[in-house]
């Protein structure tokens, strides 16, 4: 999959569908990016319109026939969906079956019930991060909030000392870690190996979530001390189950597609020989479609049957999980469609032109891109993809390290400094009952740590690599 659609990008860069001048085309670029953000904060679009007729104009901007520009924008769609659609809709199956059969509240009772008081904010990361693995960031809160408001009213902490850990965690994984769709697209735009990725994606996250989560809470619980919002405590989403599946074999399904990709990783760079059979095997199960098949089949033994669900209940339970994703597919999609345009007018030959004039290393100017769009538009996705779409040419002739870097690059740009276009930003000032300004200090400023340490860890591990 990867190997095809960097072949595809490089032969579409190598035949712009415009012949326009650098200075147009960076007109081109900024015009079309401004529609997209004018019809997202202004007129209130839904983030699949505002790509697509951003896509649109950003053509007719750059001068390129209409159909030319539609053909673009059709074919970066469909090679987005076909690339990472299945692995989105098998990542939301497997979050759907850890929350109704239980296997959460499974893993967070656990947890709890092994720690002490100094412990519980380091619990919570670690909640987070297993529970955020294949969960997407808002499902994650919805499914956490009820676990972070129960542990902060029990235990009469403040809500930001459990909250902002279980908060970090959720955003880094969704940020830097497949098989979140962000990083999924971004792997697909510049040709990253996804093992890799996800290893050296690990090596940033860890440090990060770190002083992002427990370490910046105890600031973040002396500037808004809070107690959790009575009125937001619901129900648990397990609380009609009789049976629940158990801890381990919960946590290790959770983590089976993330092995198996970390084991291919291993495998390509220790053995190294496309003939050897090991090498072909893991090769095999360690695609992420493998794995994140086989995670999905596996839970519907190890969660659904261990909870008592039906034949039935299993099929519904995949049924109600696919329908949520929809917009999400169609938003990634529509990413692709603009990352493709920006490819097909030139663009990103236009940064690789100008850039070796530049003294800004590629990794940190991925980054600044990715700021720029999440700062514009709000959304962590289209910040990747967007991002993805116009640095890709950079990764021509880097190492597969340093292609993974630059994806971790752009990842931790898109969670710089979440405000108030961001619906991740009204999902916690409600869900915690503060004011604009509380959440400001707490919930953007966290967000900004995590992208600004991100860039640090992914600069220093270049420096190694």
């Amino acid at each position: 999959m990867t190997s095809l659609s960097v072949e595809t990008l490089a032969a579409d860069a190598a035949e712009p569908i415009t012949s326009a001048g650098n200075a147009q085309l960076g007109i081109a670029v900024l015009a079309g990016i401004a529609v997209i953000v004018l019809l997202i904060t202004k007129f209130k679009m839904h983030a699949f319109l505002a790509l697509t007729i951003g896509s649109l104009a950003l053509g007719a901007f750059a001068g390129a026939p209409l159909a030319d520009a539609i053909k673009s924008f059709s074919t970066g769609l469909g090679n987005t969906v076909a690339g990472v659609g299945v692995l989105i809709a098998l990542g939301a199956i497997l979050g759907k079956l850890l929350a109704d059969s239980g296997g959460a509240d499974q893993i967070v009772d656990t947890i709890l019930a092994k720690t002490g008081r100094r412990g519980m904010p380091w619990a919570m990361v670690l909640i987070a991060s297993v529970i955020g693995l294949p969960l997407f960031f808002e499902v994650g809160i919805v499914l956490l909030i009820p676990v972070v408001l129960m542990v902060a009213k029990r235990g009469n902490y403040s809500l930001m000392r459990i909250g902002i850990p279980a908060l970090a965690g959720l955003s880094v994984m969704h940020g830097l870690i497949p098989p979140h769709p962000g990083p999924l697209v971004a792997i697909d735009a510049v040709g990253a190996n996804l093992g890799v990725t996800l290893a050296l994606g690990l090596v940033v996250a860890v440090p990060t979530v770190i002083i992002a989560g427990p370490v910046f809470s105890k600031y973040a619980a002396r500037w808004v001390d809070i107690q959790a919002p009575e009125k937001m405590i619901p129900a648990r989403p397990s609380a009609d189950l009789e049976k629940r599946p158990g801890f381990g074999v919960t946590v290790a399904t959770i983590l089976l597609p993330v092995v198996l990709m970390l084991v291919k990783a291993l495998v390509d760079i220790v053995v190294d020989d496309p003939e050897n059979g090991v090498q072909k095997v893991t090769d095999v199960i360690g695609s992420p479609l493998i794995a994140l098949l086989a995670a999905v089949i596996v839970a519907m033994f190890t969660m659904g049957r261990a909870a008592g669900f039906t034949k039935e209940q299993l099929s519904s339970t995949v049924d109600k999980s696919l329908a949520p994703i929809a917009g999400i597919l169609l938003i990634v999609g529509a990413g692709g469609g603009f990352k493709q345009t920006l490819i097909d007018i030139g663009v990103g030959q236009m940064i690789l032109d100008l850039s070796k004039s530049w003294s800004i290393p590629a990794l940190l100017l991925a980054w600044l891109i990715a700021v720029a769009i999440r700062l514009a538009t709000g959304s962590a996705t289209v910040a990747t993809i967007s991002a993805a779409g116009l640095v890709a040419p950079l990764a021509e002739g880097m190492s597969t390290g340093e292609v993974s870097l630059l994806v971790l690059a752009i990842g931790a740009g898109s969670l710089f400094f979440s405000h108030v276009n961001d619906a991740g930003f009204w999902l916690v000032k409600e869900y915690f009952g503060m004011s604009v300004g509380q959440t400001v200090k707490t919930w953007s400023v966290m967000e900004t740590i995590i992208s600004v340490l991100g860039i640090v860890f992914v600069l220093l591990l270049s420096l190694v690599l």
